[in-house]
């Protein structure tokens, strides 16, 4: 994981974040940016997986309420070497997942019920091994602090057309550096949360492939999640279109200016590279193909009895 290339890409953010606050007041301006961005990330560092958790209506499980999930993510966590997350379930028909949290013994992972529903026990194994992954990795934090800063960035390109064109606040440029800053800043942020989370989502598929010890388990279940982001709308993720480089698959729609650069891999790519895996381990351990069995074992035809946030 190169590690000092993500340090460049958060000091990127955070220098475009301090430009936009020169673009808008000068060096004053730029001063005041830069006091924002160190308070956000400290903020960040201690709230940033809560408000992301609270932004996708996830919902806290135990072993009571949903026990087939837990101890998969417990066994799969004992796997990684890692201390046992909090589990999260997210009452959302497209299926996708995502991992946050300061470190390994503060970290969440959550999985939407469409995932749960759509993917079979191995498929799901093989998401939440990535998701830990993620957690092993320590990429969560980095990953929920660039969505807080990428998030501040549009706010802050916004908050420039109002007060940035006006000659009493040591503007620099008038109100054609604004506009630029209005319109490049944003897309600037986009493409930066998209290399930020490309550097890391290959290394958390191979090493999600280790953790549950079968690389073509994530392969397929990859290829289900893509197929159904196609199809099926997260409507929290449009609202909250900053924290899309969490989840395993891109969750948004792609109609929206926010997803004009893909913040993931493309996902052949990535199943690619799990099957030449496959092949360096000696096996695969694909699903079976045609299986009508349901994630816990239930036939499609008569689904798992719905039990906590499922109702």
């Amino acid at each position: 994981m190169n590690y000092f290339r993500t340090a460049l890409l958060l000091a990127a953010l955070t220098a475009l974040f301090m430009g936009i606050g020169f673009m808008i007041g000068g060096q004053s301006g730029m001063v005041i940016a830069f006091v924002i961005a160190a308070g956000m990330n400290v903020f960040s560092y201690w709230n940033a997986d809560k408000m992301v958790l609270r932004m996708h209506h996830a919902v806290e499980v135990d072993e009571r309420q949903a026990p087939e999930f837990y101890n998969l993510v417990r066994e799969l966590a004992a796997n990684a070497g890692l201390p046992m997350p909090k589990v999260y379930i997210i009452d959302n028909p497209q299926p996708n997942a995502f991992a946050t949290g300061r470190n390994p013994e503060n970290a969440a992972v959550a999985a939407t019920t469409g995932l749960l529903n759509m993917l079979t026990r191995e498929e799901v194994a093989g998401v939440m091994a990535h998701e830990l992954a993620h957690v092993k990795n320590h990429d969560t934090l980095i990953m929920t602090i660039t969505a807080t800063i990428a998030g501040a960035i549009s706010m802050l390109a916004n908050f420039a057309f109002f007060f940035g064109g006006s000659r009493d606040n040591n503007n620099p440029f008038g109100f054609i550096g604004v506009l630029v800053a209005a319109i490049v800043a944003p897309l600037a942020a986009m493409l930066v949360q998209m290399a930020i989370s490309r550097t890391r989502e290959y290394a958390a598929d191979r090493m999600g492939a280790m953790i549950c010890g079968q690389p073509m388990w994530l392969a397929s279940a990859l290829n289900k999640i893509a197929g159904g982001v196609k199809h099926i709308h997260n409507e929290d993720a449009e609202r909250n279109p900053a924290t899309a480089h969490m989840f395993i698959v891109n969750p948004l729609s792609g109609e929206r200016m926010d997803n004009l650069f893909s913040t993931h891999p493309n996902t052949n790519n990535r199943i690619a590279a799990l099957q030449n895996l496959a092949q360096e381990m000696g096996g695969g351990g694909a699903p079976r193909r045609g299986s009508q069995h349901g994630p816990w074992g239930g036939a499609r035809s008569d689904p798992p009895r719905r039990r906590g946030p499922w109702g």
